[in-house]
């Protein structure tokens, strides 16, 4: 991903915490004729030595399972994002766009049996943390025969690029208009960026 250097963002817990927000990324692979993607829940394990790894699971009737092989892939977890109007600066210029966009790459190992259930079994834990709802509870044939269904995935992540635009080329007075604008907008990406555009004035 072509990033300009005052766009890179360098700060591993606050990708971090940006890739378990926004844990629904697309993975991206080619099956040797063309590129082929599909979104996907994820979850973000931290290991020793700061190994970052990255769980998830398709459905075995998605053919894109079949192309991983010893590729490297990709996987894009996108951010707020929002039209940025050139009305909005102290002087004359032309419109563009704020995001936030991490690249992960990594190769991929598949998973099955006791180390799948135990994925899915955390994945379902951590989204049902306020209730009791639990894969353990139940009936053990039924998951096992759902389990057929699913491909279970480890991606061991070899690099990340994070890059967040988000105005930090304008001066004091733009910026802080820019925030102002998007605020009034209403609508959740606006809020983000807004948001987002402050936490990164700060630093």
């Amino acid at each position: 991903m072509y990033i300009p250097k005052l766009y890179r963002e360098e700060d591993r817990e606050k990708i971090l915490e940006f890739l378990r927000q926004n844990n629904f990324p697309a993975l991206v692979t080619h099956d040797g004729e063309k590129p082929i993607a599909t979104h996907l829940p994820v979850e973000i394990v931290e290991g020793e030595n700061g190994a970052l790894t990255i769980l998830g699971h398709m459905s075995h009737a998605n053919p894109q399972w079949k192309s991983f092989g010893e590729q490297e892939v990709l996987l894009i977890f996108q951010g707020a994002h929002t039209y940025i109007s050139p009305r909005w600066y102290d002087h004359v210029n032309v419109p563009t766009w704020n995001y936030m966009m991490v690249h992960v790459y990594g190769k991929v190992r598949l998973v099955e049996g006791d180390e799948l259930y135990s994925m899915l079994s955390r994945l379902v834990k951590n989204h049902e943390a306020q209730s009791s709802y639990r894969l353990e509870d139940l009936p053990q044939d039924f998951v096992q025969k759902e389990m057929i269904g699913v491909v279970g995935l480890v991606v061991d992540v070899t690099r990340v690029d994070a890059g967040y635009k988000l105005s930090q080329n304008r001066n004091d007075a733009d910026h802080e208009n820019i925030i102002r604008e998007l605020e009034g907008r209403g609508d959740e990406d606006s809020a983000g960026v807004a948001k987002s555009m402050r936490e990164k004035r700060v630093k």
